[in-house]
């Protein structure tokens, strides 16, 4: 079954990229500076930023539906990305290398299933939860840290 994995749309967070430390603080933004890899994935790009690069720390709505399930947290965009990743049957690097925990949301954007997955073996459990016909999407977290990662939908 083919699978189509997203990142986040940059447009909700160019009005960030260049601003003063203090406008962002304003905002409840942080930036940093990437020193080491990998530990900043970026959700716009769905890549780890390189040493040297910024990224901004800030709270996402990544579950908007009116649900119980309606959730926010912590997320980084790098700053200046641009390249929204769209991906067809292919994991990126950002998901592949770290422990991913996938939920399962019907129609109704409630929570039907979730697993704890290495992410070399995300291909696996994303055949499973769509081999359910009540499946309408996927979301990945950042299992350790509990942080969104990326949408995943039927192609």
């Amino acid at each position: 079954m083919s699978f189509r994995i997203t990142g986040l749309d940059p447009a909700p967070f160019r009005h960030l990229y260049g601003m003063s430390d203090a406008d962002l603080s304003a905002r409840n933004v942080r930036r940093h500076i990437a020193d080491r890899l990998p530990s900043f994935p970026d959700r716009v790009e769905l890549r780890d930023a390189e040493p040297g690069e910024t990224v901004l720390l800030l709270n996402y709505t990544h579950q908007p539906e009116q649900t119980p399930y309606r959730s926010s947290h912590a997320i980084f965009v790098r700053e200046g990305a641009e390249a929204q990743y769209d991906g067809i049957d292919t994991i990126p690097d950002s998901l592949r290398s770290r422990l991913i925990a996938l939920r399962a949301f019907d129609a109704r954007h409630d929570m039907i299933a979730a697993e704890i997955v290495e992410g070399t073996q995300l291909e696996s459990v994303i055949e499973q939860f769509f081999d359910r016909p009540e499946t309408a999407y996927l979301h990945a977290h950042y299992a350790r840290r509990g942080c969104y990662a990326a949408r995943i939908d039927r192609v």
